[in-house]
This record gives structure tokens, C-alpha cells and sequence, in this order.
């Protein structure tokens, strides 16, 4: 094994004691902030802006019980008439993590869109990882979502 499968190998277990147990039954990781989803940022800035912007408490969207946050009173229009749009895959979680069967934190700063949908990783470094093969990766997490949430 080279330096790298190492260091790669050892992120991966490093994750595994965050991996949420089987049988959680929310479909949205809202652990950063309870209640919130994205940890509190704006799910429409990432598209729109191309980056992740913390939302403002007092400018919020519930959806499916979660709530949201904005930076803007137009980015929340926004959201409410197409929430499918800006609601990142996966509920939030890790989508490296989804796609190798299991869950961690979606951290909102580590944060790819690809054709249009938002995806969220467990670190800046795992994005990386991921974003090797995010097409083979969105295969796969799209085969094991939402399973791996039992």
C-alpha cells in the first residue's frame, strides 16, 4: 500500500466512529445545528452565489420538519417555490460516506454542486476524495440512499 491508500485508508476509519447508528430514523442530518438543516447555511447560496453562506436565523423556510436558514429574504422565495432544487442529496449527510454504505456529518463548508444538485462531505479532504469520481460516486450513494439510513 503507497503513502497515500494509507493516508486515504485512515480518514476513512477515522470516520467511522462519526457514522450515525443504523436504525436513525431521520432522513435529514441536522446535527450541527438540531432542528437545522445545512448547519444553519443557506441552501440557495450555493448555486446561486457559488458559496456557502451562513443564513440568517431570523429568515427561515420549514420544509418536510426541518428547518432552514437564508441570507435573504429572495433566496428564501426561492427555496419555497422549488425546494427540490437547493435541498442538498443524500438529507445532508456525507455523500462520500452514502456512497460507501453508511452515514457521517455533511459538513456545510465541504460542499460540491454537481449537474445542478448540491452535495455535502465530511471534510474539505474527503470532497477532495470524492470528487475523484463524483459521477461514480453519486451512482453508487443514489443506489444505497436512503437503505443506509436503517
Amino acid at each position: 500500500m503507497n503513502r497515500r491508500s494509507l493516508l486515504f485508508l485512515g480518514a476513512a476509519l477515522a470516520l467511522a466512529p462519526l457514522a450515525v447508528p443504523a436504525g436513525a430514523a431521520d432522513k435529514v442530518f441536522t446535527g450541527l445545528v438540531p432542528g437545522v438543516g445545512t448547519g444553519g447555511y443557506d441552501v440557495v447560496a450555493y448555486q446561486t452565489d457559488n458559496r456557502a453562506e451562513p443564513g440568517d436565523a431570523a429568515i427561515t423556510a420549514k420544509h418536510e420538519g426541518v428547518e432552514y436558514r437564508f441570507a435573504s429574504e429572495a433566496n428564501r422565495q426561492a427555496f419555497e417555490a422549488s425546494p427540490a432544487k437547493y435541498l442538498p442529496q443524500y438529507g445532508g449527510y456525507c455523500a462520500w460516506a452514502v456512497s460507501q454504505g453508511y452515514t457521517a456529518k455533511g459538513d456545510p463548508e465541504a460542499w460540491s454542486v454537481v449537474d445542478g444538485k448540491l452535495y455535502l462531505n465530511y471534510s474539505k479532504g474527503v470532497r477532495s476524495q470524492w470528487s475523484k469520481d463524483a459521477a461514480g460516486n453519486i451512482t453508487k450513494g443514489d443506489s444505497n440512499w436512503p437503505k443506509v439510513l436503517n
